[in-house]
């Protein structure tokens, strides 16, 4: 496992993002949005490749996903962590998320700041989808 020093001389590695990433999904499944926001930057950059939105910082992200169905739920199926990626550590994760009756997989692609925050989300969806209307005053497009 290869170890990261952040501000304050903090050793976090590997395990330590994987445990955010865990944490993360744990907030989004519980509805925690205080949770969820203690783990992000201020500047989060959060995007969705297949709409081609963004939503830029932590309080358009916190009320992004709030704004998402409440019988959502999201399952982890695999997290393979790096300590050394993107801009203090990367995260990919596998996921299968429930909404209603339906199943969906998406991979997430998590970077993270020097202290061990949240810095960026990139969600990728197995199924091509059109932008759901009511989001535009939260996102940009690309």
């Amino acid at each position: 496992m290869t170890e990261t020093t952040g501000e304050g001389g903090t050793a976090w590695g590997s395990r330590a993002v994987r445990a955010t990433v865990e944490a993360y999904w744990a907030a989004v499944n519980a509805r925690d949005w205080g949770a969820l926001a203690a783990m992000l930057t201020d500047d989060v950059v959060y995007d969705l490749p297949q709409s081609r939105e963004r939503v830029l910082g932590k309080e358009r992200y916190v009320r992004f996903s709030r704004a998402r169905p409440e019988d959502r739920h999201v399952r982890i199926e695999r997290i393979v962590a790096d300590g050394e990626g993107g801009r203090g550590g990367g995260v990919a994760a596998r996921t299968t998320v429930m909404a209603g009756s339906q199943e969906l997989s998406a991979v997430h692609f998590f970077t993270f700041d020097a202290r061990g925050r949240i810095a960026g989300v990139t969600d990728f969806w197995r199924e091509p989808y059109e932008t759901p209307a009511g989001r535009e005053h939260l996102t940009e497009r690309y």
